[in-house]
């Protein structure tokens, strides 16, 4: 909780409110579609579904010792984060399915760990054995 320490920005915090929450309507349209893809998609594909109650965790907002203030900003933020992991998580199986190639090496380029066992770039000769 950072921004106590920064009693001095509370105009700029309330500034950014409608900003910060107004994010709410593209994350649960995003999570309703996201929903739709992954129901219908996974279970036609054969690849098992990915448990919602891993990523999204709504629990802090329960803490005696925080105001109500506290408490919607860290429910919005275990909602919110939990979802985009989530996302990734489904992102990542979904990949796996179709693709299975890493990405060129690249210095600026941060790999994500479900990569590792994915052929390298520009191995035709192991897509071939792989999956043919």
């Amino acid at each position: 909780m950072e921004y106590k320490k920064h009693k001095n920005r509370d105009w700029i915090h309330l500034m950014s409110v409608p900003i910060i929450y107004g994010m709410s309507i593209p994350l649960v349209f995003f999570d309703i579609t996201l929903e739709i893809y992954h129901n219908i998609c996974f279970r036609l594909y054969g690849i098992s579904l990915v448990k919602r109650s891993k990523y999204i965790k709504i629990d802090r907002h329960k803490l005696r010792y925080l105001n109500w203030i506290d408490k919607i900003n860290c429910a919005y933020c275990g909602y919110a984060n939990g979802l985009v992991n989530y996302a990734r998580t489904i992102a990542a199986e979904t990949e796996k399915y179709w693709c299975g190639i890493k990405h060129k090496n690249d210095n600026n380029f941060i790999e994500p760990k479900h990569h590792k066992d994915f052929l390298d770039y520009g191995d035709e000769e192991g897509l071939k054995k792989k999956f043919n």
